[in-house]
């Protein structure tokens, strides 16, 4: 960075204006704002340079007060006497690669004018900036200039403000100051003006000094040195010097005397403050004859001793190894006390009151400050003794400043350590080899709600593990410490057992650190998982049982008995309502020990005077204890005869008929649970609903099959009937299809949102695929209910819908890898598209994984044709081919086993491969018609 040959006499000039960092003012903004309007430019400023930064006095169109003067534009502008400026900045070499040009502001053109003020030094600059290259006019030019000086005069006016007000406080300071001050001319040495001070302390009249010289009132044998070493110091703007001062009374006295450069009513004047250390020297001596008396004994002891007046505390005498831990020099002792060695007073207190009681103090551990203010850390001992005949206090020091910082950073370490166990999200336990609790962190106490103090006498692992057996095989685990994870059921402090998951880390002294967490959330998903699963499950069973059979009495004993296993209830019974609202249990599964009701029939008194209107409303009912959920006298009594403590009951309704819209109440669908009560969950009642619906299909079809048996001789009346019945099964066949697919986005979802959870690539890389695999089976469900006919499905549309959504998945742009399919007019029946979508899934999945490295361009083709009774799948693409010694039928792959599986078992068909010029699947299966 270029600085101007005067650099340091202009920052003192401009440390005199006193205007950096003071506030804006509406003069200096209106010149700026001129500024601005006459050159068409966004941003104008009035900046005043200082030793490190620009600082804006005035500032239109930019919100930053200063910015560092290696990086400004005002620093070169200040090396000029004329405008500065810049067409172009990312041109001006100077300029290309500054950050104001290339990042935050982006400034393209500037133009400045350097602030010069009378003796010729510039402070600043009056500037323009846009965001664009351009250039300023000769008439913009010569205004900017002339809005500069303007900015100058205004600055002349703030610094004689400054002047004025300096006057103000100089005469406040000056005559009233205690120490002698006086103003003296530099071109004649003659003084302007003497304080009272001065007039007290050398004798002279005021009249007198002011007909004197500085020169008079030195000694005559040191005028001459001092006047030539007056004219060396005469360029600086100040100096301090010691020298000798001569009394109107012929007293030689010593001062200290330090002179400014002033400007004192037009004259070129220096200010000088004078200090008398006549006393000072004195003393300086005296401690020196002193320090001459004790300096073998104190030299030869090494410590830093100090001796200082009982009486004051000031100090008396302190050896050279004193002088050298506390850095000071013999002056900086003359005249102080032993106070001044100490960061805090109290300790001082505190030694004189222990010293005062046992006449010795040993070892006592404080912080002392050096001279240049550091702290440092020592052991005093202290002892009474006298000392040129006055009483006084032998001090000795013993530096520990090492031991301490370690200490410190021993302690650092330990508060460090303290926070990470502290704040991490895991649960961490010290326990000793006994099974003893050693610490706890946070973590640990808020999620087990235990605290540590309520274990400082009992066994903890009896606490957490009441079941003694269990106990021991946590005791076998913790023991054997493999550091791998297992999960463990650990009773709380109000009871509850909660679910986590521990590893333990075995030290070398037998200590165990145990690790955990809380994996309740995860364990409630893998729940919600496996009972989705299992309810998918019951779905497809009572749904096939429904698509296999017109036996109504076989699906409620199969449903029934599905349904009590499933959610783990004492009782589960189908309840059917006659005109009468008499009721009969048809189908029953109770758990042995338990009232059996099967063939009851129930004259329940509540239903026949009207308690049963709610479930007309499809009001569905999960009752966690009967005696809290205002149930009647006499629900409650027939509830109590079944030995009934908590119940779900969900409304069987049929359809009327399709032309008059409306319900019919059938029966219940109820589970009981006998043995407690019980709290439900909510999808344990949604499960119930979904099987109604299936129920009332089932219902519908049994009706309509027994009244075709039972009114053949009206057989035309009866087919019309029949199909009805078929056409609201389609539609209840696509609302299950309709929500089987909901079901199937529902996991879909939650396998996305585990895998934004999880950081390892394989893992993310096994979800998605799964995830690919349940879309290729949900958008065969969506076809189904979608379609005009759900007994079709188009084959083609699905195959090309499930090829495009892989290619999305794996984020392949279509222009990289082409898509082709030749599909004929084929039917399948459900198991054999999900089956060959699942297939179709893989073998794209594997080619777009696999068959195309480096991102390199290709084609992925399918073909679907009618071969006779046969139906020929084929999927071909032109990538790099499976290598030659890959037995892909018995391969670790799962995708490729999952591929020959399906076609050999599911399809019952034959594959084939074939690696010429890349890789084709030919896969053959016998078709199937959707009733077979």
């Amino acid at each position: 960075m270029l600085l101007p040959e005067n650099e340091s006499q202009r920052l003192e000039v401009l440390n005199q204006y006193k205007i950096l960092d003071t506030l804006p003012e509406e003069l200096f903004d209106e010149l700026a704002q001129l500024a601005a309007n006459f050159c068409e430019t966004p941003i104008a400023l009035i900046s005043l340079v200082d030793a490190e930064r620009e600082w804006f006095k005035s500032k239109i169109g930019l919100t930053t007060s200063a910015i560092p003067r290696s990086i400004s534009f005002g620093s070169y502008t200040i090396l000029q006497n004329k405008i500065l400026i810049i067409p172009d900045t990312l041109q001006d070499e100077r300029f290309a690669k500054n950050p104001l040009v290339i990042s935050n502001h982006y400034f393209r053109f500037y133009a400045g004018v350097p602030l010069i003020n009378s003796s010729g030094f510039a402070l600043g600059s009056l500037c323009v900036i846009d965001f664009v290259s351009r250039n300023l006019t000769v008439k913009e030019q010569t205004i900017l200039q002339q809005l500069a000086r303007q900015v100058i005069r205004y600055l002349e006016l703030h610094r004689q403000k400054v002047i004025n007000n300096s006057h103000k406080s100089f005469d406040l300071l000056f005559y009233t100051n205690p120490n002698p001050m006086w103003v003296y001319n530099q071109d004649n040495l003659r003084f302007l003006d003497v304080n009272k001070a001065a007039i007290a302390h050398y004798g002279y009249s005021k009249e007198e000094f002011l007909q004197m010289g500085i020169n008079d009132i030195y000694c005559l044998e040191n005028a001459p040195i001092f006047i030539e070493d007056l004219r060396q110091k005469y360029t600086r703007l100040h100096f301090y010097d010691k020298c000798q001062h001569q009394r109107k009374n012929g007293q030689i006295i010593d001062v200290e005397i330090v002179a400014h450069i002033i400007d004192y009513s037009c004259y070129n004047a220096r200010l000088v403050n004078i200090r008398d250390i006549t006393e000072y020297k004195r003393i300086k001596k005296i401690l020196q004859e002193s320090e001459s008396r004790f300096r073998v004994i104190s030299e030869a002891i090494p410590i830093p001793l100090i001796i200082s007046r009982l009486s004051d505390g000031l100090i008396l005498y302190a050896n050279s190894e004193l002088m050298q831990t506390f850095r000071f020099s013999p002056e900086d002792l003359v005249n102080r006390k032993i106070l001044y060695l100490y960061h805090n007073s109290t300790d001082l207190e505190f030694m004189l009151e222990a010293l005062n009681q046992h006449d010795s103090l040993q070892d006592y551990e404080l912080k002392l400050k050096r001279s240049d203010g550091t702290d440092f850390w020592a052991i005093a001992s202290l002892q009474y003794l006298n000392f040129n005949g006055e009483a006084a206090i032998l001090t000795a020091f013993h530096d520990i400043t090492n031991r301490k910082k370690l200490e410190t950073k021993l302690q650092e370490q330990n508060e460090f350590l303290r926070q990470i166990f502290e704040n991490i999200p895991l649960m961490i336990a010290l326990i000793d080899a006994n099974g003893k609790l050693q610490w706890v962190n946070q973590e640990w106490e808020s999620v087990l709600g235990w605290k540590f103090k309520d274990f400082q006498a009992g066994d903890v692992l009896e606490a957490l593990y009441p079941n003694a057996e269990y106990r021991q095989y946590v005791i076998n685990y913790m023991q054997d410490a493999q550091r791998n994870w297992g999960d463990f059921k650990i009773q709380v402090r109000n009871g509850d057992f909660l679910d986590t998951s521990w590893t333990n880390v075995k030290l070398s002294n037998g200590q165990i650190i145990g690790i955990g967490q809380d994996i309740t959330e995860r364990k409630r998903t893998e729940l919600a998982l496996k009972a989705q699963a299992e309810r998918e499950q019951l779905m497809r069973t009572v749904a096939q049982r429904i698509r296999q059979s017109l036996n109504l009495q076989d699906i409620l004993n199969a449903t029934v008995q599905e349904v009590r296993h499933l959610l783990g209830v004492d009782r589960v019974i189908v309840y059917q309502f006659d005109s009468e609202m008499i009721g009969t249990i048809m189908a029953e599964s109770v758990e042995a020990g338990w009232t059996v009701s099967l063939g009851v029939e129930i004259h329940d008194t509540c239903f026949q005077t009207g308690a049963g209107v709610e479930y007309y409303q499809r009001r569905k009912r999960a009752i966690a204890n009967i005696y809290e959920a205002g149930l009647s006298d006499c629900h409650i009594r027939l509830l109590e005869h079944f030995e009934v403590k908590a119940n779900l009951v969900v409304p069987i309704l049929l359809e009327v008929s399709s032309q008059n819209p409306g319900s019919h109440l059938w029966g219940l669908l109820i589970a009981h649970q006998c043995s407690s009560f019980r709290e439900w969950e909510e999808n344990q009642l949604d499960l119930l609903d979904q099987l109604t619906v299936q129920l009332a299909i089932a219902i519908q079809q049994s009706s309509i099959f027994e009244q075709a048996q039972t009114e053949l001789v009206q057989r035309q009346k009866a087919e019309v009937k029949l199909r009805h019945a078929l056409a609201e099964k389609e539609v209840l066949l696509k609302e299950v299809h309709h929500r089987v697919k909901n079901n199937l986005q529902i996991v879909s979802s939650l396998l996305q949102l585990q895998s934004q959870t999880l950081k390892d690539p394989e893992v993310i890389k096994v979800l998605r695929e799964s995830q690919n695999r349940i879309e290729s089976i949900s958008l065969i469900h969506k076809n189904l209910y979608t379609s005009a006919n759900i007994g079709q499905i188009d084959v083609g549309d699905y195959i090309q819908n499930l090829a495009a959504s892989l290619l999305i998945s794996y984020q392949i742009w279509p222009e990289k890898i082409a898509l082709e399919t030749d599909i004929d007019s084929v039917s399948l029946n459900v198991d054999q598209a999900i089956a060959c979508g699942l297939v179709i899934n893989e073998l794209i999945s594997n080619a777009l994984k696999h068959a195309f490295p480096n991102q390199k361009a290709g084609k992925i083709s399918i073909g679907l044709r009618n071969i006779g009774k046969n139906i020929e799948m084929t999927v071909r693409d032109n990538g790099i081919g499976l290598p030659d010694n890959l037995d892909w039928k018995n391969t670790d792959s799962l995708g490729l086993s999952l591929v020959y599986d399906l076609v050999t078992e599911q399809l019952e068909g034959d594959i084939t491969l074939e690696r010429n010029h890349g890789t084709v699947f030919k896969i053959q299966f016998t078709q199937l018609t959707l009733h077979q």
